[in-house]
């Protein structure tokens, strides 16, 4: 059975999504992984959808076999920066302990604009591609657990 995963990816910032996605897909295209994708408006709202498709998944038997959290919060003139990413970073968090999900976690949280684009760019940080792996390490985990469980 082929192993498959959710990107939920934040919309905000879309050339920095794409770039964050295009690293990710990359990946676990070259891994044989499937992954079906799901757009939310911003990082506030990345939490809450890969939490509704655990639930879902509980209820339906039909589930992912890890999640991947994309998205990019930039600092501006306003403390708003601060609460979405503890906020959003929090909740991602309580999710991958309290769920014992694989969560990849490509949120970046950048000071300006152009350090975004540095770290979303496949052929610089690839910080979509480094979060896909993280995702795959703890998918790899749970199949190590399983064996050593048994």
């Amino acid at each position: 059975m082929a192993r498959r995963i959710l990107i939920v990816e934040a919309r905000f910032y879309e050339v920095i999504a794409d770039n964050l996605v295009q690293g990710a897909t990359a990946l676990l295209d070259g891994e044989g992984v499937v992954h079906e994708r799901l757009a939310v408006p911003g990082v506030f709202e990345v939490p809450a959808a890969i939490k509704r498709a655990i639930q879902r998944g509980k209820a339906t038997q039909f589930h992912f076999d890890g999640y991947l959290a994309l998205g990019c919060v930039i600092r501006g003139q306003t403390d708003h920066y601060d609460h979405i990413c503890r906020e959003a970073s929090r909740a991602l968090m309580d999710i991958a302990v309290q769920d014992g999900v694989a969560l990849g976690f490509g949120i970046l949280t950048c000071p300006n604009y152009e350090l975004a684009m540095e770290r979303a760019a496949v052929e610089k940080k690839n910080k979509g591609a480094e979060a896909a792996r993280a995702c795959l390490a703890m998918m790899a985990l749970d199949h190590a657990l399983d064996g050593l469980l048994r």
